[in-house]
């Protein structure tokens, strides 16, 4: 008995050491736990909020086009005696490019200059027998005033017609000046649609030529709707092309669009590019560079300070020790830094490396 009794003693020992073992192990984890979280609580670092100019440099697409554009036709019907120009021609101002054989023109000129001729002299005749008229009719009881009206309207009416009749010459021999076709400014011509002996003139036909001003090109770029309102440094952009990537060009802007185009919520900006050698091609992708400033003072964080979720964008202020949340509108993405916008204002205590897990109304102790 004396045994078993020594027994149950040592057991009952050690289970209290066991248990004065555990207690000692929950009391030392629980002291690190506190200590750790503490020791988390001690390195929330902050910043204090100012306000800087916002800069901003993007890279984005454009198209090159030529100045002009044209598409040259025949206004008349004929066909094609001669040409003058063929793809990739260097043409001027005025200068003919085709020239139109219509021997009908000629033909129903002659016949209106005949029709002039005969008016002219029904003209002549009828004045002159008004004339006489006229002068007879000082004598009384020569001519009746009713017969002297009668004769002047005759005159009238014979002058009107001469009149029109010139007028009717004068338009078609214009028309017989269409038979060369010109050049309406200078450029080059990008394509060449007939051959000498095509028949030409129907509204339907394709153009016998297609000529282009490539001396000045237009660089139209999609600026995101973000950057519409902001400064556009020395208002230029620097553009690269496919073809010449080594070589960077300044592009002056010239106009934009003054409208946001609902798919690409984007505003098109239009550039003037100097192509006197004509090294540029119209047609031609470009990558242009703009350096955007936004006008007056912005207020930048860190992009670490700023927590987006599905419901909202907020940074984390601290006022007298505890947090607060704080709702923000993004702007220029500079990097490392964001602008943002929202119920703040320079000098306010923000957390530098927010997250969605430090709550509204914490009490934190902030390390700058």
């Amino acid at each position: 008995m004396t045994k078993t009794g020594k027994y149950f003693v040592s057991i009952r020992t050690g289970i209290t050491g066991v248990l004065a073992i555990m207690a000692i192990a929950c009391n030392q984890s629980h002291v690190n736990v506190t200590a750790s979280e503490k020791l988390k609580v001690d390195s929330i670092k902050v910043f204090v909020l100012s306000a800087d100019s916002a800069r901003k440099s993007i890279v984005l697409p454009g198209e090159l086009m030529a100045y002009e554009h044209a598409e040259v036709r025949a206004k008349i019907q004929g066909y094609v005696l001669r040409l003058s120009a063929d793809i990739g021609s260097r043409v001027h101002k005025g200068q003919v490019l085709a020239l139109i054989n219509a021997p009908e023109i000629n033909t129903h000129l002659l016949e209106l200059n005949e029709k002039v001729k005969a008016a002219e002299a029904r003209y002549h005749s009828s004045k002159d027998y008004y004339d006489r008229l006229f002068i007879a009719s000082h004598s009384d009881g020569v001519v009746a005033p009713l017969e002297l009206q009668k004769v002047r309207n005759l005159m009238l009416a014979d002058s009107s017609e001469f009149n029109a009749s010139v007028l009717a010459a004068k338009s078609y021999k214009q028309v017989g000046n269409y038979l060369a076709v010109i050049a309406p400014y200078s450029g080059i011509i990008t394509k060449r649609n007939v051959v000498e002996g095509s028949f030409v003139g129907n509204p339907t036909d394709k153009p016998l030529f297609e000529l282009e001003n490539d001396v000045t090109l237009r660089l139209q770029v999609a600026v995101p709707e973000i950057y519409t309102s902001a400064i556009l440094l020395n208002n230029t952009g620097e553009l690269t092309t496919r073809s010449m990537p080594g070589k960077k060009i300044k592009a002056i802007l010239v106009r934009k669009s003054g409208r946001i185009v609902n798919e690409t919520r984007s505003e098109t900006w239009e550039f003037e590019v100097p192509n006197g050698s004509g090294e540029f091609k119209a047609g031609s992708y470009a990558d242009v560079k703009l350096s955007f400033l936004r006008e007056g003072q912005s207020l930048t964080v860190p992009v670490t300070a700023v927590v987006t979720t599905q419901e909202r964008k907020f940074v984390i202020r601290v006022v007298s020790g505890s947090t607060q949340w704080v709702d923000v509108r993004t702007g220029f993405n500079m990097g490392d830094k964001q602008e943002i916008y929202g119920e703040l204002q320079a000098g306010d205590i923000l957390v530098a490396k927010a997250t969605e897990e430090l709550k509204a109304g914490t009490k934190i102790v902030t390390k700058l």
